[in-house]
């Protein structure tokens, strides 16, 4: 198998709300060298509110890093400890995929964030630049 290129989040926006609320979907991948691709995380998301004309490509592009992780840690646990704990979790879960890679590898890739056309017409924005993360 192809080792990891980098990891992308890829930002859709969900039919929810009323119109004064923004709600998204947020699917993180490994993109391989080869192009291929292995889901990371697909359960993730946020939503918040003030309407998607409040809201900003860079500001999208922001939350969905934020979203992925690594989680503010609990109350006794430190950051370090938080964010190794989340890489060891994506790591495990890439070798499932029968994709061999380090924690710290991982975390050192590039994480750039695309958002669907869905978003950025909500938002004004007729371009996206994922840029590196």
């Amino acid at each position: 198998m192809s080792a990891v290129a980098r990891l992308v989040t890829f930002v859709e926006a969900d039919d929810q709300g009323d119109g004064t609320t923004i709600s998204v979907s947020a699917r993180h991948v490994a993109e391989l060298v080869d192009g291929s691709r292995v889901v990371l995380l697909d359960d993730r998301g946020w939503a918040e509110s003030g309407g998607w004309t409040t809201a900003s490509a860079a500001q999208m592009r922001e939350t969905a890093r934020v979203v992925v992780g690594p989680d503010e840690p609990p109350d006794g646990r430190s950051y370090d400890a938080e964010a190794a704990a989340h890489w060891a979790d994506l790591r495990r879960v890439a070798q499932r995929h029968g994709i061999v890679v380090d924690a710290a590898e991982l975390a050192r890739l590039p994480h750039d964030v695309v958002l669907s056309d869905r978003v950025l017409a909500r938002i004004g924005d007729d371009q996206d630049t994922a840029g590196p993360g």
